[in-house]
């Protein structure tokens, strides 16, 4: 009976809680940055952590990709349950696959009606026997996050493989342990998990080219940016702002994880943030991530 009540009341906190952050990350940037870079970011993301109802469950990290010394991590290192985040990793393989030439992306692959599954995406309602190339597989993986596309590529990769991706690029939190949908292997407690810290390590990878080549990370990159969920980390940015990052949603958690392409006057200060918010329902979920990252963004920008 209290449920309802006490989700308006949230939703008026943390509402409320929001500008006066904001009006106190730019009154002390100037006074705090120089001298203790990160300062002021970090004390107003714990602060507003902090007055969060003790149900909900963050796990974020933010790392600036210009200054090393400017970061905040709150359970950045505990395992979550990723949801479609996950494609993070699988996109990576599928690119190092394409890097060594055992994968090219204009080949086609034969959709049969056996391989379809709900929930996201739109390979579900093609005809039998469609022809589509695994490069349109990866688009619809990452920019509608086709849970159909997703798993035709775990099969045609393994995911044995994928994982020792994610090992070899020391992701230590992270796992894929099913294909998508696969409800029964969820209830039993075989989930997907990354990290926080995991997922924003895999970017600042790609982003830095430290991983396939320039050219593939670069394409990645440019997968990212079309996005078509905008719900969580754009939420509340600017609409000019690049972000190039990949959502996942699942009834008990909801997360993001991208690259911020801030600009403070004419100088680039792009960002990383992956976030990750439990116990709480899907609205409250992608207002707290708007909320932290237009907190991250205001301190960048600065």
């Amino acid at each position: 009976m209290n449920r309802k009540p006490k989700t308006k009341n949230f939703s008026n906190k943390v509402g409320a809680l929001a500008p006066t952050l904001f009006l106190f990350l730019s009154m002390t940037t100037s006074v705090l940055s120089q001298s203790r870079p990160g300062l002021v970011l970090t004390d107003s993301l714990t602060a507003y952590l902090h007055r969060l109802p003790s149900t909900v469950r963050v796990s974020m990290s933010v790392k600036s990709l210009n200054n090393t010394r400017v970061n905040f991590d709150h359970r950045a290192d505990e395992r979550v349950p990723s949801a479609s985040v996950i494609k993070l990793p699988i996109m990576l393989e599928m690119m190092e696959r394409v890097n060594i030439g055992k994968l090219n992306l204009d080949e086609i692959h034969i959709l049969t009606n056996a391989e379809k599954v709900g929930g996201s995406g739109v390979l579900q309602t093609y005809p039998d026997q469609s022809r589509v190339r695994y490069r349109e597989l990866l688009r619809l993986m990452m920019v509608l996050s086709d849970n159909t596309a997703t798993n035709i590529i775990i099969s045609k990769l393994g995911p044995e493989t994928i994982n020792q991706r994610i090992h070899t690029i020391g992701l230590t939190k992270s796992q894929l342990n099913r294909v998508m949908m696969d409800t029964v292997s969820a209830k039993q407690g075989r989930d997907n998990f990354v990290s926080a810290k995991d997922m924003n390590t895999l970017l600042e990878n790609v982003y830095r080219h430290q991983v396939t080549t320039p050219e593939l990370c670069n394409q990645m990159i440019e997968i990212l940016k079309q996005n078509a969920d905008t719900l969580c980390i754009p939420r509340l940015l600017p609409k000019n702002i690049v972000i190039a990052h990949k959502t996942g949603t699942l009834t008990y958690v909801r997360g993001d994880a991208g690259i911020v392409y801030a600009k403070s006057g004419r100088r680039d200060e792009p960002f990383l943030i992956s976030a990750f918010v439990e116990g709480v329902s899907m609205e409250e979920s992608e207002r707290i991530i708007g909320e932290l990252s237009l907190m991250c963004y205001t301190y960048f920008s600065r």
